[in-house]
C-alpha cells in the first residue's frame, strides 16, 4: 500500500487496534466490520495489510489516492464521528452491470480455499464500487443462477437469506463477510439509499469532488463506562490533521468561551458538537 506517511501510519493504527471499526461500500450498501472482543483476527495470506477473522476479512490496496476525511455529526445530545476514505470522483471506474450477473471464479478472494468458488455482481452499478455475494453451497450457487439478469433489489430479500459471502471491492480495498453477520461483521443493503443516487450521507462534510469509498470508525469516547478522555484526544488529534480547518476552528472557539457565527449546515453541527462534548470534558475536570 503506497502512500504518504502520515495516512499510511492512520491505517496502521486502525489495523492495528481491534476497537477501530471498518466500512466498505457505497451510501446504501455495503460491508461492515468490528473485530468486538474476544474475536481473534490474523494477517491475510496474500501479504497485503488487513485482517481475517470468523465473521469476515479485509485487505488494502493501492491507497496513493486515498484522502482521508475526518468528521463529526451531531445528533441529540451526543455525536458520532468517522473517517471517510475518500477517492477523486473523476478517478473512479465507471459504473458496472446494472443486473445480476456471474463474474467467475472469485480468483481475488482473501480467503485462498474460497478462490475457486464463483462470484456474483448485484449489479448496483455504482462507479468505481463493486458488490457482489460468493455462494457458499451448491443450493445457493443455484439461487443465485436462477435470478441472473434481474435487479438485485427485486429478489434482494431471498438473497440476504443465501449461504456465502457478501464481497465489497473499491479501488483501495476489498472486505468480505458471512451474509450469516456473526457479532460485529455485516453486509446491509437499503434499496430506498441507493435510489436516491447519493454518495454519501447528507450530514458528512465532504468536499466536493471527492467520493468516500471506505470509512474508519475510531473507538468513541462515550461509552457504558461514561466519558473516556483518551479516546476523546485521539480523535481530536485526527480531526485536527485530517477534518476541515474552518470546523475545526469553530469548534475551539467554542471550547473558549465563544458563540461563534456558523452560517452553514456543517459549521452549525461543529458547533452542536463542541458544545455537548464541552459538557462531558467539563464532568472530567477540563
Amino acid at each position: 500500500m503506497s502512500r504518504s506517511d502520515p495516512v499510511r501510519a492512520l491505517l496502521g493504527e486502525a489495523l492495528a487496534d481491534p476497537r477501530w471499526g471498518w466500512s466498505v461500500g457505497a451510501y446504501g450498501a455495503g460491508a461492515t466490520l468490528r473485530r468486538e472482543p474476544p474475536e481473534v483476527s490474523c494477517a491475510p495470506a496474500c501479504g497485503r495489510p488487513g485482517f481475517v477473522a470468523a465473521g469476515g476479512a479485509l485487505v488494502l490496496g493501492d491507497g496513493s489516492w486515498v484522502r482521508p476525511v475526518a468528521y463529526e455529526t451531531a445528533f441529540g445530545d451526543g455525536w458520532s464521528h468517522a473517517v471517510a476514505l475518500c477517492l477523486p470522483q473523476d478517478a473512479l471506474a465507471p459504473a458496472g452491470p446494472d443486473r445480476i450477473t456471474e463474474a467467475g471464479p472469485d480468483r481475488a478472494a482473501i480467503r485462498p480455499a474460497a478462490r475457486d468458488r464463483p462470484l456474483f455482481d448485484l449489479g448496483l452499478a455504482v462507479p468505481g464500487i463493486a458488490v457482489g455475494l460468493r455462494p457458499a453451497t451448491a443450493q445457493a450457487r443455484a439461487a443465485l443462477d436462477a435470478v441472473r439478469g434481474r435487479s438485485c433489489v427485486a429478489v434482494w430479500p431471498a438473497l440476504a437469506e443465501l449461504d456465502g459471502d457478501a464481497v465489497v471491492q473499491v479501488p483501495c480495498g476489498r472486505a468480505e463477510v458471512r451474509l450469516a453477520g456473526a457479532s460485529g461483521f455485516r453486509f446491509h443493503l437499503f434499496a430506498r439509499l441507493l435510489r436516491l443516487g447519493r454518495r454519501h450521507a447528507a450530514t458528512a462534510p465532504i468536499p466536493a469532488g471527492l467520493v468516500p469509498v471506505m470509512h474508519l470508525h475510531p473507538p468513541h469516547p462515550l461509552g457504558p463506562a461514561g466519558f473516556d478522555r483518551r479516546h476523546h484526544d485521539r480523535f481530536q488529534a485526527v480531526l485536527a490533521r485530517f477534518g476541515d480547518p474552518d470546523l475545526v476552528a469553530l469548534k475551539r472557539a467554542v471550547w473558549s468561551g465563544g458563540e461563534p457565527a456558523a452560517p452553514h449546515r456543517a459549521g452549525r453541527a461543529a458547533v452542536r458538537v463542541a458544545r455537548a462534548q464541552a459538557r462531558w470534558l467539563a464532568q472530567d475536570g477540563w
